[in-house]
């Protein structure tokens, strides 16, 4: 995709469908995306409850200090931001 939105007056009614079409389509993949990661972490924080739950009733404490530990950092803005995508 264009960095700049392009100008539609120009563009000729095919031009225009086209870009429909190619924006749409891009669209379709990048929701497609979302539905796939959304269903991963899903079934990623099922399998941690699962776990945090067999801990509680083994007596087992179910946040460690370094659990903590993790949590203070990203709360205090201390974690890396994830590289900028450059496809976007």
């Amino acid at each position: 995709m264009e960095e700049t939105f392009p100008d539609v007056g120009s563009m000729s009614d095919a031009e225009l469908k086209e870009l429909i079409d190619t924006l749409s389509d891009e669209e379709r993949e990048v929701s497609y995306r979302r539905r796939l990661l959304h269903g991963k972490i899903d079934i990623l924080r099922a399998e941690l409850v699962g776990r945090l739950k067999s801990k509680r009733e083994g007596g087992e404490a179910t946040i460690s200090g370094a659990d903590v530990e993790g949590l203070t950092e990203i709360l205090l803005g201390k974690v890396p931001k994830p590289p900028k995508d450059d496809a976007a």
